[in-house]
Formats: structure tokens, C-alpha cells, sequence
């Protein structure tokens, strides 16, 4: 009861996500096994790039009144930037183009579909690229069911829905943001004529 009262506590949204799992044991995914994580791990820099962004945006909103082409440089070289931390994210990680999926996300857990039955209580890491801000989430997570879809297309047989464990703090706002940016653009898509 607690937990469903817990999972009803954050906004769910559905999405494309590039996803790749892998089953882990239970001790791969206890806290102490990555408590010492180096907080520039892929998993932790779209997070920091994001607070960064968010902290400049005020300043360049000043800058954009009172010098508008130094505004306009200082937009370009951090569309660089961004460039830059995408592809390094990109790099050495598990991703393929194939991997995107249809997911139910959260800031507590996800649904996603699956070509293979995984068991209740299976433990998962999971990376998710979120596609529509090219942000990298590495976490883990227990599944809680794995159900047959009903109309199964393509590769995609089942319905998989997973609590995460243990997630980065910064990580659940990024995903939270990403969650809340997504419901307002599905809502001003559901307002246009």
C-alpha cells in the first residue's frame, strides 16, 4: 500500500526512450556498491549540465537586455557545449538506435516494453538516453511485474514495470523536469487547432 501511494506521488508521463538493462544481482544494486560513484559518470552529467544551464539562463537573460550580441556568442558556444557533452555521453555506452522503446516514466519507477520475460523481483541496471533532451539516467532498479502486452507489435512482447533503488538525487530532478517539460508540450500540442 505504502509504495503504490508512494509511485502515485510523482507525475507519470509516456515516452520514447533509447533503454538498455542488463539483470544484476541484488548486492550490484545495494547503495553501498555505488556510493562511490565519480559524480562525473555519465550518469551524473546531463544532471550537473542541467543545473549549470539553469544557473546561466538568469544571467544570460541580464546579459540578453543589456548586451544582446554578446548573449547571442555566449548561446552558440553553449549549443557547442551541449554538442560536446552529448557525443562524450554517447561514447562507450550501450546504446543502439534500435533500443528506443516505447516507457511510462516516473520519478519512481517505469513500465517499458520488453522482448523478454523478466521475473518479479529481478534486479536491473538501467540506463535510459531521453531522447527528447539527449539526457543519460543510469540507475537500478527491481522489477515489480512483467506482463503480456496485449497487442504485441514487433520485437516488443511484454510489459515490464520497474521500481528504481537507490537513485541519484540529481538524477530524479533531471528525470522530474524531463517528465514535467514533456506533459507541457503534450499539452500545448493537445491545445493547437
Amino acid at each position: 500500500m505504502n509504495r503504490d501511494k508512494d509511485r502515485r506521488r510523482f507525475f507519470r508521463i509516456d515516452d520514447q526512450v533509447n533503454l538498455y538493462y542488463k539483470k544484476v544481482d541484488e548486492a550490484t544494486a545495494s547503495p553501498a556498491s555505488h556510493m562511490s560513484d565519480n559524480v562525473l559518470g555519465n550518469c551524473s552529467l546531463s544532471a550537473a549540465l542541467e543545473l549549470i544551464s539553469q544557473e546561466s539562463r538568469i544571467m544570460m537573460h541580464r546579459l540578453d537586455r543589456t548586451v544582446p550580441d554578446v548573449a547571442d556568442y555566449l548561446k552558440l558556444i553553449e549549443s557547442k557545449i551541449d554538442l560536446i557533452a552529448q557525443a562524450i555521453m554517447m561514447q562507450g555506452t550501450d546504446f543502439k538506435e534500435k533500443d528506443t522503446r516505447n516507457a511510462n516514466l516516473s520519478a519512481s519507477g517505469l513500465a517499458f516494453e520488453c522482448a523478454e520475460v523478466l521475473a518479479v523481483g529481478d534486479y536491473l541496471e538501467i540506463k535510459m538516453l531521453l531522447v527528447s533532451c539527449m539526457a543519460v539516467i543510469v540507475t537500478y532498479g527491481r522489477v515489480i511485474y512483467c506482463k503480456p502486452k496485449k497487442n504485441p507489435e514487433g520485437i516488443y512482447s511484454h510489459i515490464i514495470g520497474v521500481d528504481y533503488i537507490n537513485m541519484k538525487e540529481q538524477d530524479r530532478e533531471l528525470l522530474i523536469r524531463h517528465v514535467v517539460k514533456r506533459q507541457m508540450q503534450k499539452l500545448r500540442e493537445n491545445k493547437e487547432p
